[in-house]
């Protein structure tokens, strides 16, 4: 499939877009949030409900769909479109992440990296060729190509190395991929930490091999605030305006903010259903914590200015007493409400860039969530 995003509109302060990119299962209008559904389902919703509050896509885990229910079992049900039966664009990881986050199981040298399963200690090596045959066997629409970072800080060796290694393994999955007769779209993924020589050179180096998109990555794991906006401006000055662009794992609203304005198109992150599920449910005023006594008579909406369902008819007082029961539906209702939150954003933030006003509802959103809770 020939690579297709196409920017609709431009905000004249600052260099946030709208775009849209093109998949083999329909649109994707940016910039766009990616609720995570990493064994094939986001937790606490079925796929209608998503489909409801305007998901365009969601990201699943292709290193525990590898493990469970496996590659075969997958294939031989239609593919993961069928399998999880959800019939719009589907974004995979490469594995890359869990590198990072099981590092004790894991081993990476030249060739790949060595793990063992979480589930049952069953040792894997994984290349980068096998990361993008597991994804094209997946049917995901967008494949990363596999990556390597390290934790924040680290040694300034260490992070060189894994940026290098990222460089290696791109080549050789970018390559792996053209021999492939696949539809889907493969993006590369930057890394470097927050040196900007190795993640110019690393950009550089992704850049060259011409991927249909470029995520950022290895960020938002410790390093200061400034520090990840300088490094993301100076990425995305140097990234191809006519390609998209994600930042992986961000989820704060004020980050999220800052990383349009400085023109990232895509954004995932687990803090709104993972927060759901812990009692923490976002208002435009800000945070609130709904186990807490002091909602216990509380009439009101989560949020008197949502239009959830979640708002439109329940009173904290409720939400309080089924998250205190420790009831199913606690997480289903908290979790409409936090993903419609977040969605909502999204869709005001592109319609603030088609209307050239993004630099206007970017300081009022941030000023509502400055002020807290009433």
């Amino acid at each position: 499939m020939t690579t297709s995003f196409t920017i609709a509109a431009s905000d004249p302060s600052s260099s946030a877009r709208a775009g849209i990119i093109r998949t083999l299962h329909g649109p994707i209008e940016t910039p766009a949030f990616a609720p995570v559904a990493s064994s094939g389902t986001v937790k606490a919703l079925v796929h209608v409900q998503l489909e409801s509050l305007g998901a365009q896509l969601i990201l699943c885990n292709s290193y525990h769909l590898f493990l469970r229910p496996g590659l075969e079992a997958i294939q031989s049900l239609g593919g993961l479109h069928e399998f999880v039966s959800w019939p719009k664009p589907i974004l995979t990881d490469s594995g890359g992440f869990q590198i990072y986050s099981m590092s004790p199981l894991t081993k990476v040298n030249r060739d790949g990296v060595a793990f063992a399963s979480h589930i049952d200690g069953t040792k894997f090596f994984l290349t980068p060729e096998d990361s993008v045959d597991i994804q094209i066997k997946l049917g995901s629409d967008i494949l990363m190509a596999l990556d390597h970072f390290v934790p924040f800080p680290s040694p300034d060796e260490k992070i060189k190395e894994a940026a290098a290694t990222t460089s290696r393994w791109a080549s050789r999955a970018r390559e792996h991929f053209r021999r492939q007769d696949s539809p889907s779209l493969l993006w590369g993924i930057t890394q470097g930490g927050v040196n900007w020589d190795w993640r110019k050179q690393s950009t550089e180096e992704l850049i060259a091999l011409e991927f249909d998109g470029y995520a950022v990555g290895g960020l938002g794991i410790g390093e200061a605030k400034s520090q990840l906006y300088e490094i993301l401006e100076k990425s995305n000055e140097l990234l191809p305006k006519a390609k998209p662009r994600y930042l992986m794992g961000m989820g704060y609203i004020s980050d999220i903010l800052e990383a349009v304005e400085r023109g990232a198109d895509l954004f995932d992150c687990v803090l709104p259903t993972r927060n759901a599920r812990n009692g923490m449910l976002f208002t435009s005023r800000g945070p609130i914590v709904i186990k807490n006594r002091k909602y216990s008579r509380d009439k009101r909406p989560v949020d008197e200015a949502c239009a959830c369902y979640t708002c439109r008819n329940f009173s904290r007082a409720y939400l309080r007493h089924l998250y205190e029961r420790q009831e199913i539906s606690s997480a289903v209702l908290n979790t409409i409400h936090n993903l419609h939150f977040y969605l909502d954003i999204f869709r005001k933030i592109r319609q603030s860039i088609q209307s050239k006003s993004f630099k206007q509802l970017k300081l009022s959103l941030l000023n509502q969530l400055k002020d807290g809770i009433k």
